[in-house]
């Protein structure tokens, strides 16, 4: 990949995905900030799109979890807007997705990673969490403890390269065909992206539902 870095603070190099990312961020602030601002029993048509969105959210963070939505839906919900916005600025003539880097996906996989086990700890308590990694048998424990680290890694990769494919794919056929066909690429580019975005977030929902409640799984064993 090309280095695309804007500066550096001495070996610390803060390129265009960095800046990217922060520019999402710093938009969904000031978007969650003035769209709360002043909020109504009788919504205005901003306020209506910010509550449907959430309720869209929320009820799909429900079906999974239905005791425990409500304790993970701002992470879930924020990791969820955000892919979709970070997995379709590359739309946008000069910009690049910040999920085609590496480092992105796995910092936001390692981000889950330790979600899942903050949440779990939180919700049921150091001791009993533990515990469910030696269930049904302590002989298991290896390997519960490798497929953490892998489906981290997957989680990481599957993003990095779907992302990173569809770019390529995307630059490939309009470097060959022009602006022949530019509404297709265009629809199929919209349309993965948001797909992309879909599963990374219901995996990091299915992890965190898992970790939450895999004490009562085993209880009821």
């Amino acid at each position: 990949m090309e280095n695309d870095y804007a500066f550096a603070f001495g070996p610390v190099i803060i390129n265009g995905s960095v800046i990217i990312t922060w520019g999402i961020i710093l938009v969904f602030t000031v978007i969650a900030r003035l769209s709360t601002r002043h909020l109504k029993m009788i919504p205005n048509s901003i306020q209506t799109v910010v509550e449907s969105i959430v309720v869209v959210i929320d009820e799909a963070i429900l079906a999974v979890a239905p005791e425990h939505g409500r304790q993970i839906m701002p992470f879930i919900a924020s990791l969820w807007l955000f892919l979709i916005v970070a997995n379709l600025v590359g739309l946008i003539p000069g910009l690049h997705s910040p999920t085609r880097d590496l480092s992105v996906t796995l910092a936001l996989a390692v981000l889950v990673f330790l979600s899942v086990h903050w949440f779990g700890i939180k919700t049921q308590g150091l001791k009993k969490y533990l515990h469910h990694y030696l269930a049904p048998s302590p002989i298991l424990l290896p390997f519960h403890i490798i497929s953490e680290f892998t489906r981290t890694l997957a989680l990481a990769i599957r993003l990095f390269g779907n992302i990173m494919s569809l770019e390529m794919a995307a630059m490939l056929i309009l470097l060959v065909a022009g602006f022949l066909a530019p509404i297709p690429i265009l629809m199929l580019h919209i349309i993965d992206a948001l797909v992309q975005a879909y599963i990374f977030g219901m995996l990091a929902l299915i992890y965190l539902a898992g970790a939450i409640q895999s004490q009562q799984l085993n209880s009821q064993e």
